[in-house]
């Protein structure tokens, strides 16, 4: 299942535009509205649901800057932004041992 505005979050991806993501959050059972940079959408790698879900770097998180993964029906909307992002600010993993699932040309981060 993939939501409405999934175009947008690939947009983002490919032209390393932020977003701004609306959701609901679980953890404040209210609704968040937060600048985020799209980084995937797949199957989180972590969680037992492995459902397909959209992750994002979170810019504005009250406790520190991290990965939002949410499934399809925890977000309300995706607008694509003015601002662009670098992937060097959040991709601090080797990326020749983990794949992205969306294709990307990110240079040494693809």
């Amino acid at each position: 299942m993939q939501h409405r505005d999934h175009d947008a979050f690939l947009t983002g991806i490919q032209t390393k535009i932020r977003i701004r993501l609306r959701f609901f959050s679980k953890e404040d059972q209210g609704e968040l509205t937060r600048m985020c940079a799209p980084m995937d959408f797949g199957p989180s790698r972590r969680a037992k649901n492995q459902d397909d879900r959209y992750h994002s770097w979170d810019y504005e998180s009250d406790t520190e800057r991290h990965t939002l993964s949410l499934l399809p029906e925890q977000i309300i909307s995706i607008e694509l932004t003015d601002e662009l992002f670098d992937p060097a600010e959040f991709v601090t993993w080797s990326t020749s041992t983990s794949q992205w699932f969306v294709p990307r040309d990110w240079g040494a981060y693809s």
